[in-house]
């Protein structure tokens, strides 16, 4: 009767620096070094002149490599005129003035940007590795492990075999088609687990992809 025992908050959508950490986080890519100047991460190419489309104007986005990809992202170089997008999609406040707090917003752009964006799609590839090195040889098992990583809780039955359907589906779909199963592992810089099958990880990759866009993924617990 005094609601002790029984309680609810609003659904409060993760800021968009701790989404892509997360990401990079359950994959492993994450780093975790302290300090130094500010990086570039994956950005869509000619979007800086595009943007600034003034005379002489020559200045175009150098994108790092190495180390630098997998930042955090309190580390990404910030130009005010065009922040980073996958950022703005969720709501990254721009820098002309001061925001005491964030628009949180639901849009379908986000699910386009955790399922296309070149930063989550290899963090889905190194999820996948994980997936198949880390746990066990069925199925379930490496599903299971992946949720663990990314929402810090068992599958249930139901979830389970959804993804077990769609890694079966995918799967056989790789082996026909192995130009889509390369196109889909070679997405970032970092290197790819050569002792995997092409098509078995682009179909774990996959997989992994479903699971960090999840809304649990993206929402504060």
């Amino acid at each position: 009767p005094e609601n002790r025992l029984l309680a609810r908050g609003p659904r409060m959508r993760l800021d968009a620096e701790a989404i892509r950490d997360g990401a990079l986080r359950a994959s492993g890519l994450l780093s975790d070094r302290v300090g130094g100047p500010s990086v570039f991460p994956y950005h869509p190419a000619g979007l800086w002149p595009e943007i600034n489309n003034r005379p002489n104007y020559s200045r175009t986005y150098q994108q790092d490599s190495g180390e630098k990809l997998y930042r955090r992202s309190l580390y990404t170089f910030w130009k005010r005129t065009v922040p980073p997008p996958s950022m703005a999609a969720f709501d990254a406040p721009g820098r002309e003035f001061c925001r005491v707090r964030r628009s949180r917003t639901n849009t379908p752009l986000q699910a386009f940007v955790m399922l296309n964006d070149p930063q989550f799609i290899e963090a889905a590839r190194h999820l996948a590795s994980r997936m198949i090195h880390e746990a066990g040889s069925a199925p379930q098992q490496r599903i299971a492990y992946g949720f663990q990583r990314c929402l810090a809780r068992d599958p249930t039955a139901e979830e389970s075999g959804v993804l077990a359907a769609t890694f079966e589906e995918r799967y056989a779909q790789y082996r026909q088609d192995v130009v889509a199963a390369t196109r889909t592992v070679n997405v970032g810089d970092s290197p790819l687990d050569q002792s995997v099958d092409t098509a078995e990880l682009a179909a774990w990759t996959t997989v992994a992809r479903m699971i960090l866009n999840l809304s649990e993924f993206v929402t504060k617990p």
